[in-house]
Formats: C-alpha cells, sequence, structure tokens
C-alpha cells in the first residue's frame, strides 16, 4: 500500500472545505428558488383548481389556511412566512450575485461580510413586512 502523496490535492468533499457564510448563502439561494417554485406552484394550482371548483373547494382552501375570524391559523403563517422569507432571501442573494458579477466583492473578508448582510438583510425584510402586514 503505497503512502499518499502529501503535496497532492484532496478531493473536494464536505469534510474538506470549511464552512463559510457564503456557502450557506450559496445553498439557500438554491434551495429557495426551488421551494418558492415548487410550494409555489402547487400552491397557484390548488388554489386557480379551487376557483374553477365552486364555492365549496375555495371554501376548503381557505379553510386550510385560514381560522374562522379570517386571520391565518398556524399553517397559513408557516406558509407565507416561509414563503416570504424565501423571496427575500433569494432577492438578497440575487442582489449579491449581481454584485459579485461586476467583480466586486470577492476579497474574503467583503464577501463574508456580503453572505451575513444577505442572511440578515432578508430576516430583517421577512419582519418589517409582517409587521406592515399586521398594521394594516
Amino acid at each position: 500500500m503505497a503512502s499518499r502523496n502529501p503535496a497532492r490535492p484532496l478531493s473536494p468533499h464536505l469534510q474538506v472545505y470549511k464552512w463559510g457564510p457564503h456557502m450557506l448563502v450559496s445553498i439557500l439561494h438554491r434551495a429557495t428558488g426551488s421551494g418558492m417554485a415548487t410550494v409555489g406552484s402547487l400552491l397557484l394550482v390548488w388554489w386557480l383548481a379551487a376557483i374553477a371548483s365552486g364555492d365549496q373547494a375555495y371554501a376548503t382552501f381557505v379553510d386550510v389556511f385560514t381560522r374562522d375570524t379570517g386571520g391565518l391559523n398556524i399553517l397559513g403563517y408557516i406558509v407565507a412566512v416561509g414563503l416570504t422569507l424565501s423571496l427575500f432571501q433569494h432577492m438578497m442573494t440575487g442582489i449579491r450575485h449581481f454584485v459579485l458579477d461586476t467583480g466586486a466583492g470577492y476579497e474574503l473578508k467583503r464577501n463574508k461580510m456580503g453572505a451575513i448582510a444577505t442572511m440578515v438583510a432578508s430576516v430583517a425584510l421577512t419582519v418589517v413586512f409582517w409587521l406592515y402586514m399586521g398594521i394594516k
């Protein structure tokens, strides 16, 4: 059995890479895009089918996500806040990628700060949005 050559590079896998905010943001960008496309499309199709099927089907759709008083129930909040957070996270990461596409922000410290800023901004925008929705 030959000994491993220490000068030879390691094969890239998760045990080799040091996790950082830039990796998390990259993965979240893909996950939020897929999640919004999947969940959003399914909800849209269900909503359209419920409208087309009549009052009883639409009432069932509404009852799944709301209370009798008209406000969102726990499932409604989970889906709505989850989609909102996904939208803002995807949007903030898209803006970060746009800045990176200009050639700026590749320095390690600035890249890390930009990745953290996307996460903070997406949470802040989600909170502000839902506070605004609660006031109306």
